[in-house]
């Protein structure tokens, strides 16, 4: 029976903690990251079977992106999942990837909440006062504070994370499989949703005149009477067609945005 070691299980905690932000883009964010945290696991589990290794590292490359040091109790996870897989576990890509998906978002919300808009400006607040006078004990004392507490949660949410990817296995894969499977799909639905209404503003500036100078149709406000914020929501569906349907990459969907623009100002749409 393949058991991942306390020895590898560290070094993917340390990959991540030091690498989580290493390579970013708007199409993968922490994508690369994670995967390369998974590396010595794999390796690891896989390293006899140089197929399943290629494709378990790109298993992990798919799109991805949360709070780091809360976040790395979905990495942990994981590791738990696919030790299970490696040992015969019926894990399929979809269900690593819907608890990865179902989870970032959740995590990101919390995590952001925590650190960056709690902890940090606590500790600042602290050693702002520590360092009046040029104290040098005040940038010390954040310094210090911070690595030590946010890499102890890290390293203390990865592990707790790792456990609980090996006992979830059964309830994942057993008669709930269906239902638990279904949720996290629903709730990466409801992530992705969410960030698109609230990130996502389209408007027309058309108005069509209809021979009385007192009466102007204004085209934004007839589609948004249909349908509130139509515009963004069929920008959405667009860009899902495009690639879930026709495989299209992220560049090439935001090349046709950038021309349906272009169109659009030109004509007088947008």
């Amino acid at each position: 029976m393949k058991k991942i070691s306390k020895s590898t299980l560290r070094k993917s905690w340390l990959r991540w903690l030091c690498g989580n932000l290493s390579s970013m883009s708007f199409q993968w964010l922490e994508a690369f990251g994670f995967a390369d945290s998974m590396a010595p696991v794999i390796r690891e589990l896989y390293g006899n079977d140089k197929e399943e290794e290629k494709a378990a590292l790109k298993r992990h490359c798919a799109f991805y992106n949360t709070e780091p040091q809360i976040g790395s109790i979905v990495n942990g996870i994981a590791c738990g999942l696919e030790e299970e897989r490696a040992n015969g576990a019926d894990i399929d890509d979809e269900v690593i990837n819907s608890i990865k998906l179902g989870l970032m978002g959740p995590l990101a919300g919390i995590g952001d909440a925590m650190v960056p808009g709690m902890f940090v400006p606590l500790l600042l607040s602290i050693a702002i006062g520590l360092s009046q006078g040029g104290n040098a004990l005040g940038p010390l004392f954040y310094i210090v504070t911070f690595i030590t507490s946010v890499t102890a949660a890290s390293y203390y949410l990865f592990m707790k994370g790792y456990q609980m990817g090996t006992r979830s296995v059964n309830l994942i894969v057993g008669e709930a499989s269906q239902r638990i499977r279904e949720a996290f799909n629903l709730l990466g639905a409801i992530v992705v949703g969410g960030v698109g209404a609230s990130y996502v503003s389209i408007n027309s500036i058309m108005n069509i005149q209809t021979g009385n100078s007192e009466s102007t149709v204004v085209v934004n406000d007839v589609l948004n009477g249909i349908f509130p914020r139509l515009l963004p929501l069929m920008t959405i569906l667009l860009c899902w067609w495009l690639m879930s349907k026709k495989k299209m990459s992220a560049l090439k969907v935001m090349g046709v945005l950038v021309v349906i623009s272009v169109v659009g100002v030109t004509v007088g749409f947008f």
